[in-house]
């Protein structure tokens, strides 16, 4: 069971303090409140929080500073702080300086927990990156590029909010480069969590009895969300082996594989087109295995372009990141001893198999 992560609430209203305070812990979180910045820094400290939610007007010391300290204490406390209505502009500054996210009073319950999945979903994949030396020299860069992209990103994100509270969103030129940006950051902050996505280790734990079938009919509604208009022209058929068993498997990896080879087809289908999704079981040798097909009848791949399919960073997307397959492979052939396959010809589609045994693996083999 995952540890009761730990916020230290900087905060010199106590009344307000109080109240963050009585709502965070009955989400589960273990709350300590400073109301000054050296008693902050002494706790920071002393306690080792997960998280700092700051605020930026305290009596004794600067925010900037508190900041500054803090990420010299331990760089691995994610930092929220917390500014008064109309303060983005101090946010961004603080943003370059090292704070993972801001939230601009008055803030909502929904805003304040959302800001904590997201800063703590970040720190937490890097803390498990950094774990592990067994990676590649490029795959040990990658942490490192989160780092150092996602701080500029999240200022840009909170430079962009200005510019649209302050413009003139009628305006068609301005309208239509404001969502160009929003695109590219959104672009970006995928590209770096799928490089983290990459060289994270296999999981040690969270193997439960999956029930393939119901992840391929959960998958298949995301990707018809994702792509709503293309959805109405794409033809999903299922030829689903309603005796499958369910398998020992980590379900939100076995998800985001299936994802991304749905996604793969949806993209490579220019207009109307099919995608036939079967699943079977195989009880050679026991305990068996359950097989998925997925096949599509997309733009497919030129023949001397097999080989690479499963390359990180090889793609024949003129968006794309060259990491989907990648991170597939390490699913299924390295995170659950399955099998992996790919048959593609150009002009005619593409059927990616799967094959994933049902009892959990014995070892973890890693990323080698």
């Amino acid at each position: 069971m995952e540890a009761t992560k730990k916020i230290l609430l900087v905060e010199d209203n106590l009344e307000d303090a109080e109240v963050v305070r009585r709502f965070l812990e009955y989400q589960g979180y273990k709350i300590s409140i400073a109301q000054d910045g050296q008693t902050a820094i002494e706790k920071v400290l002393r306690e080792t929080p997960d998280a700092v939610l700051l605020d930026l007007i305290l009596p004794d010391i600067p925010g900037k500073e508190i900041l500054k300290k803090i990420k010299e204490i331990n760089d691995e406390i994610a930092v929220i702080i917390i500014t008064g209505y109309g303060g983005e502009e101090v946010a961004v500054d603080f943003m370059k300086a090292g704070a993972d996210d801001y939230l601009s009073r008055p803030f909502g319950n929904n805003s304040l927990l959302n800001s904590l999945k997201a800063v703590f979903q970040i720190r937490d994949a890097h803390i498990e990156d950094k774990k592990h030396s067994r990676f590649p020299s490029l795959e040990k860069f990658f942490p490192f590029l989160a780092h150092e992209v996602r701080n500029p990103l999240h200022a840009i994100g909170g430079a962009l909010v200005i510019i649209q509270r302050r413009s003139d969103l009628k305006d068609e030129i301005i309208s239509r480069s404001i969502k160009v940006i929003q695109e590219e950051v959104q672009h970006l902050n995928e590209f770096v969590q799928e490089c983290l996505d990459f060289v994270r280790p296999p999981a040690k734990s969270g193997f439960i009895e999956v029930e393939i079938n119901e992840v391929i009919s959960v998958v298949i509604n995301i990707l018809c969300h994702m792509f709503e208009e293309l959805s109405q022209k794409i033809r999903i058929t299922t030829e689903i082996d309603p005796q499958l068993p369910r398998i020992q498997a980590n379900y939100e990896e076995i998800k985001r594989a299936f994802l991304n080879i749905l996604k793969n087809s949806f993209e490579a289908i220019r207009e109307e087109g099919e995608i036939t999704i079967r699943t079977s079981f195989n009880p050679e040798p026991p305990p068996g295995s359950v097989e998925i097909l997925f096949t599509d009848n997309g733009m497919g791949n030129k023949k001397e372009n097999s080989r690479l399919l499963f390359s990180p960073f090889f793609t024949t997307k003129a968006r794309g990141t060259g990491l989907g397959l990648a991170i597939c492979h390490r699913i299924v052939a390295q995170r659950h001893n399955g099998e992996i396959h790919i048959e593609s010809e150009e002009g005619k589609g593409t059927t990616v198999k799967i094959v994933l045994p049902v009892s959990p693996p014995r070892e973890f083999t890693g990323d080698q």
